[in-house]
């Protein structure tokens, strides 16, 4: 390096490897916790630049540190999601940075996270674009998913639930009880969670030998505003549902209020079922009959996946799922004069 050229630095060693803070000072510290080729991509950047520890001062190891990011903060599903996330963080001495994710993310962002040091984003339940994702690829930015509502490449590492086998085991239960006109107030129909339960749900009726009703499927977000609205649409129907299975907690309490409104008592003369098991299925009255996502459980396994991914572990699988059960309460009950 000649004597007017500006001294290497962590963060310039970090930028040109393409990897984080955190991962160049482990090569430095002869941590064993980095692949071998990044730590010999590293080693090779560090003898380039001319890098070296100032004088006098043995290399500190930065804190570790991810970013989570929503579409929504506020939800109960999110603070569920959150709590699993710093859980794990605490347990692996990770710092979690939490925030929303840009209207456009763009590469700039994506490159200020890397060289702030970032191990890497956790995004949940956020539409992402094809040119997001590669712009985390190009910042060397390692990247999964929590229950995306689309997967713009198959390579985008994602954590979600048996949503299927949840719309399955939610319809079934209904079917039970002696209900045959029963609809699906879902989320967002580009949604992949969405789909896979409203698939599960035609499934179930069609085990059952019941025709699936298009009139009795509808989409909207997932929150309390657009159950109410579907809640009421389905319920104002010349032959109204006996019973509903909403898409989220949020969207079958907006179901429940709509045949409150209408006269109408859950679960006497509408049952109804949600997803996702949050704080609001207990609190809701009734207490909400639901099929229970592992929230907690998707949050601890997107971090330690994430951290594998920084440490530039192979993964055996891009998509993991966690089991789904369904929880009875009392918005369910048996069909008047079914058998």
């Amino acid at each position: 390096m000649s004597a007017g050229s500006q001294r290497a630095t962590l963060a310039m060693v970090a930028e040109a490897a393409g990897v984080s803070m955190p991962t160049v000072s482990k090569v430095l510290n002869g941590r064993g916790d980095v692949a071998a080729a990044t730590r010999e991509r590293v080693q090779d950047v560090i003898r380039e630049l001319g890098y070296l520890p100032q004088p006098g001062r043995r290399p500190v190891t930065p804190a570790r540190v991810v970013d989570l990011v929503f579409d929504d903060l506020v939800s109960p599903y999110s603070l569920e999601v959150l709590r699993g996330v710093t859980e794990a963080g605490v347990e692996t001495a990770v710092d979690v940075v939490v925030g929303r994710l840009p209207d456009h993310g763009d590469d700039d962002w994506a490159r200020r996270l890397r060289v702030a040091g970032r191990e890497g984003l956790i995004v949940v339940t956020s539409e992402l674009t094809r040119a997001q994702v590669e712009g985390f690829a190009r910042a060397g930015l390692p990247l999964v998913v929590i229950d995306p509502l689309n997967l713009p490449r198959v390579e985008v590492t994602s954590v979600g639930a048996t949503n299927w086998n949840g719309g399955v085991a939610a319809t079934e239960h209904l079917l039970r009880l002696g209900h045959r006109r029963i609809a699906y107030a879902g989320g967002p129909v580009q949604a992949s969670c969405s789909q896979a339960r409203q698939h599960g749900y035609r499934a179930a009726l069609e085990n059952a030998g019941i025709a699936v009703d298009p009139e009795l499927i509808l989409h909207g977000a997932f929150g309390y505003p657009d159950g109410l609205e579907m809640g009421g649409r389905l319920l104002d129907l010349r032959q109204p549902p006996t019973a509903v299975f909403a898409g989220s907690d949020a969207t079958a309490l907006g179901v429940m209020e709509a045949a409150r409104r209408r006269g109408l008592r859950v679960p006497e003369d509408l049952s109804v079922v949600g997803f996702d098991d949050t704080m609001l299925a207990e609190l809701a009255t009734p207490a909400l009959t639901t099929v229970r996502q592992p929230l907690q459980d998707m949050g601890r396994v997107a971090l330690r996946t994430l951290l594998r991914l920084a440490a530039g572990e192979t993964l055996d699988s891009h998509h993991v799922e966690l089991a789904t059960h369904l929880v009875v309460r009392d918005s369910t009950t048996n069909l008047q004069g079914a058998p």
